[in-house]
């Protein structure tokens, strides 16, 4: 049996979230926040940190620097049960930090990069990335060291008879290139939200993309927000509607889908319940601040998942898992 049911590689950092600001923000001017947070960010950590929550085996590589706030994100990561063993520290780089400015009916995302540009394939011990059933990976277009890589990275893993999948989030430069095929060539579950999967496919609208993408990968699922998630496997299309939950907070709630989504997958659930976990997994994170708060504390999630769970979904051999 593999050592961990996934694994993962890509940046590790906080995330600094102020909330309550005015919709416009004027320069030269000092602007007053009601609210803050400082919590574990990167697509990558929310990801590993809420599927060792949900009580999967997980391995994680990365690069920090050797400063208090890269000590701060692996400590919090570690607490979760994510092996962090294999991290490196660079020398000569700060660990990078998002900062996010929440204004209500939208956000900005502000990254200073520091590590997480740096993170190589050299860097990266294929050796434990492959003594895993599943291979993940998020922030394609922020690995910009790595990106070129990327493709060689996920076929060396499908080789050594690994299932993978893909989240890209956001690019920065908003170019969307086609190098991103090379990748989704080797990507058993690529999981982008409504935007990126438009945006990727080139396309006017989320049917098109849908089209477009569900050509290129085994299994496409499409995070549509307040409206839930769409998967496609070949001809076959299934919906599953949002968890209706009080938002708190909508930062990680992709990431901590993607979460519920893979910890059933390696499973072998099916489609549906698959969806329906990664729905509830991001419902959970809207309750409280940050992408992981409210993965942290097991009274609190599993008290949510008894009043949110279908009856459906109910059947789990892992401790702590919906």
């Amino acid at each position: 049996m593999p050592r961990f049911d996934v694994t993962l590689a890509g940046e590790l950092n906080l995330d600094l979230i102020l909330y309550g600001l005015p919709a416009e923000l004027p320069r030269e001017r000092e602007l007053l926040a009601n609210g803050m947070m400082l919590t574990l960010g990167s697509s990558s950590a929310i990801v590993a940190h809420n599927l060792a929550s949900l009580g999967s085996r997980v391995g994680f590589q990365s690069k920090i620097g050797k400063d208090e706030l890269g000590e701060i994100a692996l400590k919090r990561l570690s607490a979760s049960g994510v092996d962090t063993s294999l991290v490196r520290r660079s020398e000569s780089s700060s660990t990078g930090l998002t900062v996010i400015l929440q204004h209500d009916p939208s956000r900005n995302i502000l990254t200073y990069s520091g590590t997480i540009s740096e993170l190589r394939l050299a860097d990266l011990d294929l050796e434990y990335l492959s003594d895993s059933r599943h291979f993940h990976l998020s922030s394609f277009y922020l690995q910009s060291s790595l990106r070129h890589d990327i493709p060689e990275l996920f076929r060396r893993l499908k080789a050594a008879g690994l299932t993978t999948s893909l989240d890209t989030n956001d690019d920065p430069e908003d170019r969307w290139g086609d190098d991103l095929r090379d990748v989704l060539r080797h990507v058993d579950v690529f999981l982008p939200n409504e935007r990126e999967a438009c945006k990727i496919a080139h396309a006017e609208n989320l049917d098109d993309a849908i089209a477009i993408l569900s050509g290129m990968v085994p299994t496409l699922v499409v995070k549509v927000g307040k409206n839930g998630a769409i998967a496609r496997q070949g001809s076959k299309e299934l919906h599953s509607a949002a968890v209706p939950v009080t938002v708190v907070d909508p930062v990680g709630a992709g990431d901590s889908f993607d979460a519920g989504f893979l910890h059933k997958y390696i499973h072998g659930a099916d489609l549906a319940l698959c969806l329906d976990c990664g729905n509830l997994a991001g419902a959970l994170s809207a309750t409280r601040p940050g992408g992981t708060e409210a993965f942290r504390e097991a009274e609190y999630r599993m008290k949510f998942f008894g009043e949110h769970t279908k009856p459906a979904v109910t059947t789990n051999n892992n401790a702590g898992a919906p």
